[in-house]
């Protein structure tokens, strides 16, 4: 089923993990699609398909949260499409972090989560 915004929700939490971690792989760097599936499988440990990675980009990029950059000097694969955050997608990606933030702490105060050093702890198993 695909997923689409209506456009006043364009810029608005919750994203799906495949949105997020996305701009997450362009928080830092511009990259092209094999590179962001590297650093998604890398941070996940699990596998993006790329037919979804690139049905992702195209709505990424309709919606102007990403847009295509130049290429690294250097670099010779014509093919490749190198892809930034515009700073559209970097206030949708702090939006959703700052939502996910929030979220914790409220399971941190439900005590779902430990708190503190005990949740640091518990990080460290």
């Amino acid at each position: 089923m695909r997923r689409s915004r209506p456009e006043s929700q364009s810029t608005s939490p919750p994203l799906t993990p495949v949105e997020f971690h996305i701009l997450l792989s362009l928080a830092n760097n511009d990259r092209h699609g094999y590179a962001i599936l590297q650093d998604v499988s890398e941070r996940t440990g699990e596998q993006l398909r790329t037919g979804t990675l690139y049905t992702v980009i195209k709505r990424m990029l309709d919606g102007g949260w990403i847009e295509e950059a130049p290429a690294p000097r250097g670099e010779t694969d014509e093919r490749r499409r190198y892809y930034r955050l515009t700073p559209v997608g970097r206030d949708v990606a702090r939006a959703e972090a700052l939502r996910l933030q929030s979220l914790v702490s409220l399971a941190q105060e439900k005590r779902v989560l430990g708190r503190g050093r005990r949740l640091a702890a518990e990080r460290a198993r």
